[in-house]
């Protein structure tokens, strides 16, 4: 069973991950992951010292676990762009401050790089209001690309072949028919019946503006990202999703840190980086679930949380796992779910970094729409930890 610990700075508390009900455990380990809380109070999404955190957080972690396994995520710079208009001065100097903190990181700690960038971002050239359409249309906090169409009429399906800011309009049955000829095993998750009846795709620059959207307005969003990019001694790959075997084929003879970069782009990396593919076809991913899953299980994971999921159709008054978005399960088959050395996750990335890694250990800012709630730790398992906490 795993253990949530919510720090607010003023109080902490212990909670099953899945259920939500109140619990205790005085573990060496959980103390160790309690004072870590403590010492390392959230600064805020786009802070500057965000960042920072994530580091000083992680390295924390080193200190008390001796990890083999790292997975971090700098975030601080994806925020600040995406809802802020700063000048084209002030992006870069965010962007390029991230890429040094994971440098710094890396100095510091002796581990292996694995730098990922999620690829550069575009300014908001308009929104797409699909609110008078007869049938239901929901995106999501995570998505600007991608919206799903739930019982569309016929106007409905004209209107939106009109609308020239769409870029795709595909049916359930072609999107999932898309990743099948990829990937013939690929997982539906979640209930088809509640996936949308058809989902489109903006293009670049365009968001689209319905039930699920968040309130805060973006100034930029990610590009169409087709191809990211890597930096890594370990060798090079072709896909996102040839990453975790590049890193599991390693852990026996080098510590590894996994790093994430959002928002940046190639010229922010190194010349002997590369770049490699982001989902097949007219689909690539946006910064948020299936980017990260991807990554993490070696397998395309646009269906474990589908654009436009009718969410609320499940709402129950007991759900489960309540600390972690709309997710109702601990993602299977990722990173460090199986692997039975140590490993830990950190990341200003809410719920992603207890999610979708399987990490020992995962420490997270506790955000929701950049209002900072502060920190929860996960620990998914006390079995490694043999000393007492430092």
């Amino acid at each position: 069973m795993s253990l949530a610990i919510v720090d607010a700075r003023e109080w902490q508390n212990q909670f099953d991950l899945e259920t939500g009900q109140k619990r205790q455990e005085s573990s060496p380990l959980v103390q160790m992951v309690s004072q870590v809380l403590r010492d390392n109070p959230y600064p805020g999404d786009v802070d500057e010292r965000a960042n920072a955190w994530v580091s000083k957080t992680a390295l924390d972690l080193i200190d008390g676990y001796q990890p083999n396994l790292v997975c971090l995520s700098y975030v601080q710079q994806f925020f600040a762009n995406r809802y802020f208009d700063h000048s084209k001065e002030t992006q870069d100097k965010l962007n390029r401050a991230a890429m040094a903190e994971a440098e710094q990181f890396i100095e510091t700690s002796g581990y292996t790089p694995v730098i990922i960038g999620t690829g550069g971002m575009t300014p908001l050239l308009g929104d797409i209001d699909l609110s008078g359409l007869d049938g239901l249309a929901i995106s999501s906090n995570w998505s600007a690309r991608y919206c799903g169409i739930h019982s569309p009429s016929k106007r409905d399906l004209s209107l939106l072949s009109a609308i020239e800011q769409i870029e795709v309009i595909v049916s359930r049955e072609e999107w999932i028919q898309l990743f099948r000829s990829e990937q013939p095993d690929i997982e539906i998750h979640q209930d088809i019946n509640l996936m949308p009846d058809y989902l489109i795709a903006a293009k670049q620059g365009y968001a689209f503006k319905t039930m699920g959207t968040t309130l805060r307005k973006p100034v930029n969003l990610a590009e169409n990202n087709f191809k990211i990019p890597v930096t890594t001694p370990l060798g090079q790959v072709d896909d996102l999703r040839d990453i975790k075997g590049l890193i599991r084929s390693h852990l026996d003879t080098h510590k590894i840190a996994l790093i994430l970069v959002e928002g940046l782009g190639q010229s922010y990396f190194p010349d002997n980086s590369f770049l490699c593919s982001n989902g097949p076809g007219w689909f690539c991913n946006e910064p948020g679930d299936a980017f990260y899953l991807t990554l993490s299980t070696g397998k395309h994971q646009p269906f474990a949380y589908p654009t436009g999921y009718r969410y609320f159709d499940e709402d129950t008054e007991n759900v489960k796992f309540p600390f972690s978005g709309y997710m109702n399960s601990i993602p299977q088959n990722t990173l460090a779910l199986d692997y039975p050395g140590k490993s830990i996750a950190v990341g200003n990335r809410s719920m992603f970094m207890h999610l979708v890694f399987g990490a020992d250990i995962g420490i997270e800012c506790f955000a929701r729409n950049l209002f900072n709630q502060g920190c929860m730790g996960v620990v998914h398992t006390t079995t490694k930890y043999d000393s007492a906490p430092k």
